[in-house]
């Protein structure tokens, strides 16, 4: 290597040295990219953020502006994982900040001619929202339907309308419950509007395995579908119950014989029933000392009580 390549080397090693030489610290907030919508992680190399804070984020397609909702427990430290799904570029000027609050009111007016239009053309679907990218490259108009829909001369109508890129996606109802939003009968913000990312399988068996109601009232959601709750707990509830003697179970305890007929999984303890004996709750320090009984051992025979045996 020349004596001008090695002397260049070293200024650029000096210059690495002189940034730090190490990566920045990157800050977690939780944000939003429209006022009624999902929630999202970003990361940031700004630590001074604020809930209300208009910023740029990076997404697949462009810059895309977004309010910061709360800032996130923790930094990440270089080479540090943690699951974000974006990155928060800067704060956004003056003239972002404008154009992004007239981002609403553009996206209501598509959402209404784009619902004029389907009512005029007699389509069977069901218009859900609008979402218009920030540089106007592309609108989505979300939709959902019992079955498949023809909308070639919608998709014409609207790009005559908005000279741009137009999808029409279709969705299902649990889609459509997440970007409309509401409240729980817990009392909160829908689980599926504020953090869940996707929609996992949920079954008549996860609500059986946690003792729920099986009233359809009690455990289906605003998109009268099963609650999206019923698996958070599902294998907490399923471990437990697997050390547990199940129902139908004949133990011995204290030397009656009992029949276990139902089961306390949060308190760690099984209810039992004895002909003799009555109805007992063991705690878990006595039903995991009980002694399993098989169908055909022979029950205790009572003193007083005579022989169904004949001589």
């Amino acid at each position: 290597m020349s004596e001008s390549k090695v002397h260049q080397a070293d200024e650029s090693s000096d210059a690495v040295e002189s940034s730090g030489g190490k990566e920045e610290q990157q800050f977690c907030y939780r944000i939003r990219f429209r006022k009624v919508g999902q929630e999202y992680t970003a990361q940031a190399n700004l630590s001074d953020l604020a809930g209300g804070d208009p910023v740029m984020v990076r997404t697949d397609h462009n810059l895309e502006p977004a309010v910061v909702v709360c800032r996130a427990a923790g930094a990440v430290e270089p080479g540090m994982e943690r699951g974000v799904s974006y990155e928060i570029l800067r704060r956004a000027t003056r003239e972002e900040e404008e154009k992004y609050a007239r981002l609403s009111i553009l996206e209501q007016e598509a959402f209404d001619i784009c619902r004029d239009r389907i009512q005029y053309l007699r389509l069977p679907m069901h218009l859900v929202r609008v979402e218009r990218f920030f540089n106007g490259s592309k609108i989505i108009f979300y939709f959902t339907a019992e079955s498949r829909v023809d909308f070639r001369e919608l998709v014409k109508k609207l790009v005559q309308e908005f000279r741009t890129r137009v999808e029409m996606r279709q969705i299902g109802v649990r889609h459509e419950t997440q970007m409309t939003g509401g409240i729980g009968a817990c009392g909160r913000e829908l689980c599926c509007t504020s953090f869940l990312n996707k929609f996992e399988s949920v079954s008549i068996k996860m609500a059986k395995t946690q003792d729920l109601p099986l009233n359809p009232a009690k455990i289906s959601g605003v998109c009268n579908r099963l609650l999206c709750c019923l698996t958070y707990e599902y294998d907490a509830y399923k471990a437990i119950k697997r050390e547990m003697p199940r129902i139908g179970r004949l133990i011995k305890h204290e030397g009656d014989i009992y029949r276990v007929i139902r089961l306390h999984p949060l308190q760690n303890t099984v209810q039992a029933f004895s002909r003799e004996a009555g109805e007992v709750l063991l705690t878990e320090e006595q039903w995991r000392a009980a002694e399993p009984v098989h169908k055909n051992q022979p029950r205790k025979q009572h003193k007083g009580k005579k022989s169904s045996s004949r001589k």
